[in-house]
């Protein structure tokens, strides 16, 4: 008998897709949100997809959508391979590439140059927050104090915002900010965090799904943050002090203000009482353009609500009145005595309570407090020669760059690229891209980034100390920050213990000087709650200052801000909340004030290369309230030019209801070439320094727009 049944077919082997390995790591990037991050790494040893890490209490899983497609970037055909030497005119594009020994050699053979005809403080190396990395960042300080070269004075963001906060609070901390969810009012004030600080959206939402939280913005156009909010309130741009004073008005008038603990914890209350006497919402409206029964109304509910929180973001300072604009709102809480409540207070940033030891980092035992520090903010007076800006000390006939884009970034453009331009000036850029900063050097390095090399990260929006651990090989010939550093110290004979050690060396022993464990410890932990006991983050044990009282006047003089000098007009400035009009108010012939916001795909001049951003994005563009386009004559969709006393530039109108009538929005920051005519937005903002110790005025500009003529 034969048998029917077909014989088993023979094994065949098949291979088993390969899973990507999932690593932790932390966002390095310009933002307080400082994420915790999962990192697939695909079998080709590249990057995939980026997630937030969901045991993180504050990034809770949720990261911004740049992030999440940060393997677009990090394998992006454009990225920078190999070191280049300019071989045309500065600016023209013209690059040969060379090998790592040349380019070396020729950085050092220039800097050394510039040492020897002008000194060592011609040589300035300017850096900032590409990536926030404490090693990767700050590390280009050792070498600046190694060889006595031009110290860095970072003014571009936070000066005007720390230094209102610090004048009340005296100490950089704050309610934890995960304490949101346990808030009954949230109070966004100047901050898009739905573009920008995405997790914040999610404590607050969890606040009013869970509690009937009410989430109140200030700022001063309809932001997609403001979109989601129960109370609006819109406002005219410098004005935030005026809508602080006319709350604090409301709250005394209305017997809101906890004079138990005011008598306990603050300083010069009858002096602000009757000073505020006269901020009634009335003044405020005409101030702000907010109609006065809505200052009325808010002012009410804060008053209502013993758990009212507020987050001030940096959107508060960007005027040259900034610094009194955050001391104002920063005293809100204060007058309700919200401090004592959970889910009550406030949060700026939490920057002051890591208590970091950098001196390994960043030599700091070499440092020359003598050396002179230049304002990063004012490179365009600098570079072309302004002697104050120079503080009476040599031309600057060097700079090494790491970490920024200021070419683009940086306030004055037309004075920042003739600076550039200078035949007499060598620039070297280590970079990730082409950036327009980068088409001006005269070498090109090529850099990491964070998931290529080892780094330590601190928030600002939130208690957590990360590590982000190297995961991948760099592409192409790219080196890290700390490598090309270290690699200059011996071609310059610079000295430090720190040139001669690996990151991770760096990372562990500042770790245990700091008193935070070691490298060990928090690799294997992932990340490090530092948060503050609840009496020491709501300053129930005193605030910063000697008396531990909150100062509604503040000493401006005498701030506790490590800063070279004062800057600005500090002796004009309101000790008291208030409206203090020093802002570029707009004139008949420059009818329009400017607002110069961020972006929700590119982080700062970053992402921009991109193409998913850049498609997100468009092309740049001018906001302006439809019945102020009609009065000019212009339609959605023009070519306009936008033009200040500093310059002019070219945008796309956007027609927008979400602005007050005379105000106009440019969601920025583009390349330069992306502008029709080749001038960034950054041509109209002004490097005048805000006081008192500086910073750039991103969001106070007067400007007159009219239809681009054809030519």
């Amino acid at each position: 008998m034969i048998s029917r049944v077909a014989p088993p077919a023979p094994a065949v082997s098949r291979p088993v897709p390969s899973r990507p390995l999932v690593r932790a790591s932390a966002c390095p990037h310009d933002c307080p949100s400082t994420c915790a991050l999962e990192v697939e790494i695909e079998p080709t040893g590249r990057i995939g997809r980026v997630r937030g890490a969901r045991d993180n209490s504050y990034t809770a899983g949720v990261i911004c959508a740049k992030v999440a497609r940060y393997a677009e970037r990090a394998n992006h055909p454009d990225r920078l391979l190999t070191p280049l030497k300019r071989t045309g005119p500065k600016g023209s594009g013209q690059f040969t590439p060379i090998s790592w020994d040349e380019a070396l050699d020729l950085v050092a053979d220039g800097l050394l140059a510039a040492e020897r005809a002008h000194g060592a403080q011609s040589i300035w190396p300017y850096y900032y927050a590409g990536t926030m990395g404490l090693v990767m960042r700050d590390g280009i300080n050792r070498l600046t104090h190694a060889k006595g070269y031009s110290r860095f004075f970072s003014t571009i963001c936070v000066n005007p915002a720390w230094s209102g906060y610090l004048a009340g609070a005296g100490r950089l901390s704050g309610a934890d900010p995960r304490e949101m969810a346990q808030a009954d009012l949230i109070t966004l004030w100047g901050t898009n965090a739905v573009s920008t600080q995405v997790n914040v959206m999610t404590h607050a939402i969890k606040a009013r799904k869970e509690r009937g939280a009410r989430i109140a913005v200030v700022d001063v156009y309809r932001t997609p943050t403001m979109e989601q909010a129960d109370i609006p309130l819109l406002i005219r741009p410098g004005t935030d002090g005026a809508l602080a004073c006319a709350v604090m008005h409301v709250l005394f008038r209305d017997d809101h203000a906890d004079r138990a603990y005011l008598d306990g914890y603050a300083r010069d209350t009858a002096e602000l009482e009757a000073h505020v006497a006269s901020r009634t919402p009335a003044w405020a409206a005409a101030i702000t353009g907010l109609p006065e029964a809505e200052i009325e109304a808010y002012a009410a509910l804060v008053g209502a609500t013993p758990r009212a929180f507020f987050r001030i973001g940096y959107g508060v300072s960007r005027s040259r009145n900034g610094a009194v604009n955050m001391h104002a709102v920063a005293s809100i809480p204060v007058v309700t005595g919200a401090w004592q409540q959970l889910g009550g207070g406030a949060v700026h940033t939490l920057s002051g309570i890591y208590g970091w030891n950098k001196t390994l980092i960043e030599g700091l035992d070499m440092r020359d407090p003598a050396t002179r520090a230049l304002d990063q903010s004012r490179i365009g007076p600098i570079l072309t020669g302004d002697a104050e800006a120079l503080g009476a000390g040599p031309k600057v006939a060097a700079l090494f760059i790491q970490n920024t884009n200021p070419v683009v970034v940086a306030p004055e453009q037309e004075k920042v690229r003739a600076g550039f331009a200078r035949d007499d000036l060598f620039v070297v850029a280590h970079e990730q891209f082409m950036t327009d900063t980068a088409r001006m050097a005269d070498i090109v390095l090529p850099a990491t980034m964070f998931t290529e090399h080892d780094d330590l990260y601190q928030a600002g929006g939130h208690p957590h100390v990360l590590f982000g651990p190297k995961l991948v090989e760099p592409p192409g010939a790219c080196r890290s920050n700390h490598e090309v550093v270290c690699a200059l110290a011996g071609r310059l004979g610079a000295h430090h213990r720190g040139f001669t050690l690996s990151p991770r060396e760096i990372i562990d022993e500042t770790l245990r000087m700091s008193g935070r464990g070691s490298l060990a410890e928090l690799e294997a932990a992932r990340f490090l709650d530092v948060h503050e006991p609840f009496e020491t983050a709501h300053f129930l044990d005193g605030f910063g200052h000697g008396d531990k009282r909150f100062h509604f006047a503040a000493d401006w003089a005498g701030l506790p801000f490590a800063a070279p000098g004062k800057f600005g007009p500090v002796a004009q400035m309101p000790a008291l909340p208030d409206h203090w009009d020093v802002i570029e108010e707009a004139t008949s012939d420059y009818p329009f004030r400017l607002v110069t916001a961020p972006a929700r795909s590119f982080l700062n001049s970053t992402f921009t290369e991109t193409a998913t951003s850049a498609e997100r994005e468009g092309p740049p563009s001018l906001l302006m309230h439809p019945d102020d386009a009609a009065m000019l004559g212009l339609a959605a969709g023009d070519p306009v030019e936008v033009e200040s006393a500093r310059g002019r530039v070219q945008l796309d109108l956007r027609l927008f209801e979400g602005v007050r009538r005379g105000v106009v929005v440019s969601e920025q920051i583009q390349p330069n070439r992306a502008h029709a005519g080749g001038r960034g937005i950054n041509t109209l903002t002004g490097a005048d320094p805000v006081a008192p110790v500086g910073g750039a005025a991103f969001h106070d500009n007067r400007v007159r727009v009219r239809q681009k003529v054809k030519s």
